[in-house]
């Protein structure tokens, strides 16, 4: 397999699909496959095992979809809680009823995308994640709520904002105290730009060459809205090397299968409920925070079965996990540097997804 699939990803390097990639395929909880392509931007450096990515929308089920998870077996809300219980203060009728549910399953109702970020430019850094919810609370649902699935960053946006509320802390602060340090993990994570770390930038795969930041974004994050927010919000933000996911969803997926292993992970993750997480509530088309495969042109391919989750991130990144055979794919890939129209990874996903697939299947 290794010989077909480092030709292929040569191959797409070469045809511009992306600068750099790393690829990490687990069958049965063994790696079977682990390498890196290319370099880390136009004239980098190689792509190695230390190459962190902004991993953007995978944010929503690695980061904000387990925190809600948790705060729900904890007793902290509920699924089918209504953002009027939440937000009181927030009058908007239409929205009043949304449940943490259609949020998560992209039901809500809000549209898919909004450029907030230059109206809030000129609003001082303390206020912005307030009047940023004003923003969405005052705006136009494009279908009723439960009636439609449509994709919706604003969606995860507000469920930031339910953490924030409930808990009192900062997403990245209940994300680590409460799930990834009790598991034992310190990545992925967030780069909080407004309290910058010390940052090695060769390290890091470079994203878009931004056109209102003037500048090539390297360990900082691409999505416009998070970047006025600091860095940190419940639809992208965070980053990590493929090994980091790989990880992650590793305990995920013996927790999922209830491996003795995650005796103790099942303590921090409740393997019932992240069960439900990883199921199709009745009415919707997605799970709670997680995608699944769409055919017949789902990203994933065409070998992935029914029973498998994943998500994908604007910047070039992808996870896929087959819950019925325990495989996981993890393609991350900078394919926005220098410039986010380049758009050829929609066909190469489901080519080197089928690839690998045929391999392990078969």
């Amino acid at each position: 397999m290794k010989d077909i699939i480092d030709k292929q990803m040569k191959l797409a390097i070469a045809n511009d699909v992306f600068p750099g990639a790393s690829l990490c395929v687990s069958n049965g909880f063994k790696i079977v496959h682990f390498e890196h392509y290319g370099l880390t931007q136009i004239s980098g450096q190689p792509v190695d095992k230390t190459t962190i990515y902004d991993l953007a929308s995978l944010t929503k089920p690695l980061a904000t979809s387990l925190s809600i998870l948790h705060m729900v077996q904890s007793g902290y809300i509920q699924l089918n809680q209504a953002l009027s219980t939440i937000f009181p203060e927030k009058k908007s009728p239409d929205k009043s009823n949304i449940t943490i549910t259609q949020l998560l399953c992209h039901q809500s109702g809000l549209p898919a995308h909004r450029p907030y970020f230059d109206r809030l430019l000129s609003v001082p850094q303390n206020k912005r994640s307030e009047i940023l919810l004003d923003h969405i609370f005052n705006e136009p649902l494009v279908y009723r709520p439960g009636h439609k699935t449509e994709y919706s960053d604003l969606g995860f946006m507000v469920l930031d904002a339910i953490i924030k509320r409930i808990s009192g802390k900062s997403l990245d602060a209940y994300l680590f105290s409460n799930i990834y340090t009790p598991l034992g993990i310190k990545a992925p994570f967030f780069i909080n730009l407004l309290n910058p770390p010390r940052i090695q930038n060769e390290k890091y795969a470079a994203t878009e060459n931004c056109p209102w930041r003037k500048r090539n974004l390297i360990a900082e994050v691409h999505d416009d809205n998070a970047h006025v927010l600091g860095g940190i919000c419940g639809h992208a933000g965070l980053f990590g090397t493929a090994w980091d996911v790989y990880r992650l969803l590793e305990i995920l997926l013996g927790i999922y299968n209830d491996l003795p292993q995650q005796k103790k992970a099942q303590k921090i993750i409740n393997r019932k409920w992240l069960c439900t997480f990883f199921q199709i509530p009745s009415g919707a088309q997605r799970p709670l925070g997680f995608d699944i495969p769409t055919p017949p042109k789902s990203s994933s391919g065409k070998f992935f079965s029914p029973k498998s989750v994943g998500h994908l991130g604007f910047t070039g990144t992808s996870f896929w996990i087959d819950l019925e055979r325990s495989i996981i794919i993890i393609l991350l890939t900078n394919r926005v540097h220098p410039n986010r129209d380049n758009i050829k990874i929609r066909a190469f996903r489901p080519h080197i997804h089928d690839m690998i697939m045929q391999n392990l299947i078969t």
